[in-house]
Formats: structure tokens, C-alpha cells, sequence
């Protein structure tokens, strides 16, 4: 049984919400694959917190083959994770299989194959949102890696591009070459993050293929969840940025419902695990970004924001952040 850091255990449900091939996923609310955010320290608190699967970060598939140290940071997870699933991208089948077939023996239960993001670093060479302007080549990828695998395999994918909207296409062709699930974001590449997701083409996907389907774009609230598993029929639904701010919505929790006492704890909890990580200096430098979102530095004047962000040991960081916590609890009662 996991518990999150406020040490309150978190049953799993009594079934499954749906399968990834024979592998059972209890729940339906899953942290979002995110380049620099859904590291093993967040993540694997998210997990405690009732993400229903783990999905790291995304890995090139040449950095894989080329043993470059950054793979071993992004892949590592603890058995409390499980399922972990590894997120690799490229644009070349093959690399991508002989990297699949490298990180398998590192043990996760699923590898997924992102397909949906839209970095012009990752996308204008064909990877990412890239590749769903080549279908052949994601159903050649899809076909090998689920020969070569003993695992399922899964994609992430958007809409496509607002040229070529491809996702119906590509969801059957996934599905019809052996991919175990779909996510998707319901967002064009030229969208980004901006503008609206499109449910409709969620639930369009839904109808169009028998693998379970987990929906991904504006989910802002609990009642949020059930509205678009309600919407698209989709099996589960994936959260993405709300979660830096509210990571509390994977136990059911509104941000307003969250008390100051679970921040504080949360915020310990995450600082300790990425000084843990990254070291001392590192892992404070990259908790900063949570933080800002965590005490909603939006209500504090400039000055304050750059002292809470400004570089100084953990002991004095913590203080600060114990003073703003403080302050945001005044200010809401």
C-alpha cells in the first residue's frame, strides 16, 4: 500500500479501472508524461498521491544507444511506481526498437512512444507530433516494437498538425499493430499548450478503436475528470500541468481543499527527495519552478518571489517557505 507525505495510506480500488493488455491500471487519473517535470521525484509523489500509472519522462532514442548519462537520471523509478512506463521518441524504427530492447532490461512494465510533442527541436525532424505526418513509418515502428516486446507498448500522440489531422488514422493503425493504449492530448502542434483541447476528437478516437483510450487537455478540476470521461467515454484521463500546482487532484482535491499543513508537508517531502537526487545544489535549483506553483507566488510582490527563489542553504530555504506558507493560509481564512 503506498501513502502519500502526509503519511495518509491510499487504498487501491477493489478492480481494475481498465487493462494495458493483462496488466491492470486501479484508477483513472494519471500524471502526464513532461520534459523537466515528470522527474522521479515528482512523479513518484504523485504516484503516492493516487496516479494510477508512471510514466517518466521522455528519452531520445539515440541517447539511449549512445549510453549518454542523462537516460539513467529520467529512467529511474522505485517499485512503488508500478506500472512505470519508459516514454521514448525518434524517427528512425529501428534506433527506436534497439533502444526499446536496451532500457527493457531496466524492467518497466510498459514503453510507450511519444508521438504528440510539438517542440520544434523534437517535431521539425520527424519525432514527437512529427511523426504523425508519416503514418507508414509509426505503423513500421509500432509493428517491430510489439514484435520485439515482451511488454505492451503504448503511444501518446496529438491531433496531428492543422494541416493534416491525423489522429483517427494513426489510432487505428497503433491499434491495428499491436499498441496496447492510446493517450491523447487533444491538441493540434501549432496549439502547444494554448487554446482549447477538443474533446470531441477524444471521443471520436473512443469509438474508433477496442484499446483503452486515456484523454489528455484541460482538466482543471476534479469534477473536470468525470466530465470528460463522461464527454468522450475515454478510460481514463491524464493530467499535465494543473498537477505542478495541485498535485492533491490525484487524491480527489480541489487546490482550494488543500490545507496549508498538506503543502508544507508536500513541499518537505519534495525538496528532501530532489536534494536526494540531483544534490544539494541542483535539486534545489530544481524545485524552485514546483514551488512557485505550489504557494501560488502570483498573490506575492516581485521582491518576495525573488527571495523565495533566490539560491541559499536548504535550512534558510525551508524557513522562507514555512513564512509564505503561513502567509498564504492568513490570506485564504
Amino acid at each position: 500500500m503506498a501513502t502519500n507525505p502526509v503519511n495518509q495510506p491510499i487504498d487501491n480500488l477493489a478492480s481494475p479501472a481498465f487493462h494495458v493488455r493483462n496488466l491492470p491500471i486501479y484508477g483513472d487519473t494519471i500524471l502526464s508524461p513532461m520534459d523537466g517535470v515528470s522527474n522521479w521525484p515528482f512523479r513518484a509523489l504523485c504516484c503516492g498521491l493516487g496516479s494510477a500509472m508512471s510514466y517518466t519522462e521522455f528519452v531520445r532514442a539515440e541517447a539511449i544507444l549512445q549510453g549518454q548519462k542523462v537516460v539513467a537520471k529520467k529512467l529511474t523509478y522505485e517499485e512503488s511506481e508500478r506500472p512505470v512506463v519508459f516514454q521514448i521518441y525518434g524517427d528512425n524504427p529501428d534506433l527506436i526498437v534497439e533502444a526499446a530492447l536496451r532500457i527493457r532490461d531496466l524492467g518497466p512494465d510498459v514503453i510507450d512512444l511519444n508521438m504528440g510533442c510539438p517542440a520544434k527541436s523534437v517535431a521539425n525532424r520527424g519525432a514527437g507530433v512529427g511523426m504523425m505526418r508519416t503514418p507508414l513509418k509509426i505503423a513500421r515502428t509500432f509493428r517491430k516494437l510489439t514484435a520485439a516486446l515482451d511488454i505492451p507498448v503504448t503511444g501518446k500522440m496529438r491531433l496531428g498538425w492543422e494541416d493534416c489531422k491525423t489522429y483517427k488514422l494513426v489510432a487505428r493503425i497503433v491499434e491495428e499493430n499491436g499498441g496496447a493504449l492510446i493517450a491523447l492530448h487533444g491538441r493540434t502542434k501549432e496549439q502547444g499548450y494554448g487554446g482549447y483541447a477538443d474533446w470531441d476528437a477524444i471521443a471520436e478516437v473512443k469509438a474508433a478503436v477496442n484499446i483503452p483510450v486515456i484523454g489528455n487537455g484541460d482538466i482543471r478540476t476534479v469534477a473536470d475528470i468525470k466530465r470528460m470521461k463522461d464527454y468522450t467515454g475515454c478510460d481514463g484521463v491524464m493530467i499535465g500541468r494543473v498537477a505542478m500546482a495541485n498535485p492533491w487532484i490525484f487524491s480527489g482535491l480541489d487546490r482550494d481543499q488543500v490545507t496549508p499543513e498538506q503543502v508544507r508537508a508536500f513541499m518537505h517531502e519534495h525538496l528532501d527527495r530532489n536534494i536526494q537526487f540531483y544534490g544539494e545544489v541542483d535539486g534545489q535549483r530544481l524545485f524552485r519552478k514546483y514551488v512557485a506553483q505550489y504557494l501560488m507566488l502570483k498573490i506575492l510582490t516581485r521582491e518576495e518571489r525573488k527571495n523565495i527563489l533566490s539560491k541559499k542553504p536548504r535550512e534558510e530555504f525551508l524557513s522562507v517557505l514555512e513564512e509564505v506558507a503561513f502567509t498564504f493560509s492568513e490570506i485564504r481564512t
